[in-house]
């Protein structure tokens, strides 16, 4: 995460610092509780997640606070109630893409390269289908490529695109789909390889590394108008 935040952070926002906060020990923890059949996100992950928010408002008093975690979507009521008091703007990354993604509507195809995030990105988008009132004639297609994942983890980068991108190619074979959802920060990655997925595969594929940060900047750019 820290990784993709760093890459796209600096090509959207550039001179804007960036400061990554978050452990490893989450997620272990969130593989846990998914592979036992938990709560995912864990309570103790929502806790120290908004922790870390509040610990960066006292110490460091950011302009926003990007949570880049897709699982961790959940915990967006939580952790805007932790640093309200501070006025801090807390977005979610996957939001604006899935807004995106409601506003072309249809048959949308939510591809994830990790088991937790499944749920948790077709509970966000359904949640902003009926937030936007466009919740009537929208449906989902769900698609776990669990060893673009194993993957990418090993440095395979050109696998790990490719792997997502049959997937892509086989749901079209498949049934007439909309648009893509690509349900993790890391999966943007694809995203740097396929520059222009509507030319390519005839539909728009949305990551939130480029959604999310574009939206931090629209924030950052109206303040100062």
């Amino acid at each position: 995460i820290t990784l993709w935040s760093t890459y796209f952070g600096n090509e959207i926002l550039p001179g804007v610092k960036l400061i990554n906060i978050g452990n490893e020990a989450q997620q272990l923890n969130f593989m846990r509780a998914y592979h036992k059949g938990l709560p995912c996100p864990p309570r103790e992950n929502i806790a120290k997640t908004c922790a870390y928010a509040r610990d960066l408002c006292q110490l460091y008093q950011p302009d926003a606070i990007l949570l880049t975690c897709s699982t961790m979507n959940r915990a967006l009521p939580q952790v805007r109630e932790a640093v309200r008091e501070y006025g801090v703007p807390v977005v979610q990354i996957d939001m604006p893409m899935m807004e995106k993604a409601v506003d072309i509507g249809g048959k949308i195809l939510i591809v994830a390269t990790h088991g937790p995030t499944v749920n948790s990105t077709r509970l966000l988008l359904e949640e902003t289908a009926r937030r936007l009132g466009k919740a009537e004639g929208l449906t989902y297609r769900g698609a776990l490529v669990e060893e673009a994942f194993e993957r990418l983890s090993r440095g395979e980068l050109e696998a790990h695109n490719a792997l997502i991108a049959d997937e892509i190619v086989k749901a079209r074979q498949e049934e007439r789909i909309d648009c893509v959802v690509l349900a993790q920060l890391s999966m943007s990655l694809f995203c740097m390889e396929h520059t222009d997925p509507a030319a390519e595969f005839g539909i728009p594929v949305l990551c939130s590394g480029v959604e999310g940060f574009s939206r931090i900047r629209e924030m950052f750019k109206s303040q100062t108008e």
